[in-house]
């Protein structure tokens, strides 16, 4: 299996090594021709405004939605997230569209601008490990999407279908859980190719 991580800025290298050290290879994209052959895709943190202005410049947005449309596993961490939803504020930015959700950009502001924080998932028994750095506030979420984890009583990790999204950052962790689960996501579209060919 092999993983793409949309590497402009922002924290994609973190990614590559938590998946590296879970013996995933992993590569770096910047062109369509990087996506092409990979089962999952990752959009990592950063600057959404920026990261949306390369996508769009380098013909990586059409790409991704197509990459979308053919049911492969996209996740989206902090400004990916931002990144995957329907509707942004705080201020108002395009974005893929991919996910049904609000997100507030910088919603947690600076009280939180860099802490990191346990919370109940559905994941595994234990607290989650949630790591925010002026992370978004997923305010609104859409029918059929499912919440994975909370933080203050709001929607940090979520998922419909193949997408999944996270308003904090799994990768700054020593805990692979969230990988894991979009790993699985990600394999679920590679096996089901494999076997209608």
């Amino acid at each position: 299996m092999k993983i793409g991580i949309l590497a402009v800025q922002g924290d994609f290298a973190a990614h590559a090594a938590m998946l590296e050290g879970m013996g995933v290879e992993t590569v770096e994209v910047r062109t369509p021709e990087d996506l092409a052959n990979c089962d999952g895709l990752i959009l990592p943190g950063g600057e959404s405004t920026t990261q949306l202005q390369f996508l769009q410049e380098e013909g990586l947005y059409e790409a991704i939605r197509k990459f979308a449309a053919e049911d492969k596993a996209i996740f989206g961490t902090c400004a990916g997230a931002i990144l995957l939803a329907t509707e942004v504020k705080n201020p108002h930015q395009e974005s893929l569209g991919l996910l049904d959700m609000t997100v507030l950009r910088n919603g947690y502001g600076r009280q939180v601008h860099s802490d990191v924080v346990s919370g109940p998932s559905t994941l595994k028994k234990d607290p989650l490990e949630m790591v925010f750095i002026r992370g978004p506030i997923l305010e609104r979420i859409g029918a059929g999407v499912d919440v994975l984890a909370e933080f203050a009583g709001k929607p940090a990790l979520v998922q419909k279908a193949r997408i999944l999204a996270a308003a904090f950052h799994p990768e700054l962790t020593d805990d692979t859980t969230v990988h894991e689960y979009f790993l699985k996501l990600a394999a679920e579209h590679s096996n089901r190719s494999t076997i209608s060919r």
